[in-house]
């Protein structure tokens, strides 16, 4: 047979050897992301947890499922007891909750009912008399 094998020749003018400029990119894509994805998310996720953390008696609150109700009992670290309607109450997980619509006042030290009510609202007035009398 008349047929020679052909070899290739190496280019003459290829490095050899690391060069930073290759990775470059990829780290730059990498920072790009971790600004703009990772960091504002892991911001989030710490204010959802502390979120949900501070949840106590009283709160109104938005389930996952789209439920809202009223926390009534702080049953232990994982479930709270929510009113969805009068007189109906469920367990719910804490973990999902996934809104505190309102958040109820902390109780005032020293003073009982009677302070907190001279000192707190006004009042509502119903045709030009108050309601009380």
């Amino acid at each position: 047979m008349f047929v020679t094998p052909a070899f290739a020749q190496v280019a003459g003018g290829a490095p050899s050897g690391f060069d930073p400029f290759t990775v470059l990119p990829l780290v730059l894509i990498f920072v790009v992301f971790w600004f703009l994805l990772i960091r504002p998310q892991q911001k989030k996720m710490k204010q959802h947890r502390e979120m949900i953390a501070a949840v106590r008696r009283g709160d109104r609150v938005l389930t996952g499922g789209g439920i809202v109700g009223t926390v009534t009992k702080v049953l232990n670290d994982t479930e709270l007891q929510v009113e969805i309607a009068e007189g109906v109450r469920v367990k719910v997980a804490r973990a999902t909750i996934s809104e505190v619509l309102a958040k109820t006042e902390p109780a005032k030290s020293g003073g009982g009912e009677d302070q907190e009510e001279a000192e707190g609202e006004e009042t509502p007035k119903v045709k030009g008399r108050s309601a009380k009398g």
